[in-house]
């Protein structure tokens, strides 16, 4: 993206921000843990009883951003467009970025924290929630923090985002974060043990990405070595 600040985009150009999403980001390969009920929301959005506003927050590493992925990937799923807005690659252009996004029947705004105290940016969301609204579409957000803990100074726009469900995601337990591990194995087509699981969350970084990071690391490793993912075998490739 360009490093000016608040380039406006052409409105051709806005719906082609969902390229952003990953194609790796779905329910499938997301452990839930004690997130559950956040993932059975977010699918229940296309139900009739589905509430059509979502608010995610938690730490970074919680997986806020794969839930607003994976949501984008489901209601394509179901026949529904959607976009992804990451805006913390946003926010250096203009909020008439968000012009006509209404169109689609699913929004998914990432890190909606970085454009706190941004009065250009705080009044262009306000305007999109309520052209939402409007027209009966879906939106999902995702920030670091409690709506009340933004940092927001418009105050229609803080309302706005308790609209809907809030729901804080929470981090994983170690058990947990080896189930998800080996979750991640398994649709990668990799056979790991979770006596392997366990060792490299022993050893590896604690954030949930940095283990992805490492068993992508693994996976490219054992296919290149012919070998089988086992604790000798990650000792000699990571030095452990």
């Amino acid at each position: 993206m360009s490093t000016k600040t608040h380039q406006p985009l052409k409105p051709q150009q806005q719906l082609t921000l969902s390229v952003a999403i990953r194609d790796d980001a779905r329910f499938a390969n997301y452990y839930a843990g004690p997130n559950e009920q956040v993932v059975h929301d977010l699918q229940k959005q296309w139900t009739l009883n589905g509430e059509p506003f979502l608010y995610l927050w938690g730490a970074p590493g919680v997986g806020c951003s794969h839930l607003l992925q994976a949501a984008c990937h489901y209601a394509e799923g179901l026949g529904h467009q959607s976009v992804y807005l990451p805006l913390d690659e946003l926010v250096e252009y203009s909020p008439a970025v968000l012009d006509s996004m209404e169109q689609l029947p699913l929004v998914a705004l990432d890190n909606i924290q970085v454009v706190a105290g941004n009065a250009e940016w705080e009044e262009g969301l306000f305007h999109l929630f309520n052209r939402i609204r409007d027209r009966q579409g879906h939106l999902l957000i995702a920030a670091n923090g409690s709506p009340k803990t933004l940092g927001i100074e418009l105050p229609d726009l803080e309302s706005r985002l308790t609209w809907g469900m809030v729901y804080q995601v929470e981090p994983l337990e170690n058990d947990d974060k080896a189930q998800a591990l080996l979750l991640r194995a398994k649709r990668r087509g990799l056979n790991m043990s979770e006596e392997v699981a366990r060792f490299i969350l022993s050893r590896g970084p604690q954030e949930m990405q940095g283990l992805f990071d490492l068993l992508d690391r693994l996976d490219q490793a054992s296919l290149s070595a012919q070998r089988k993912l086992t604790i000798p075998f990650i000792k000699t490739e990571l030095d452990w």
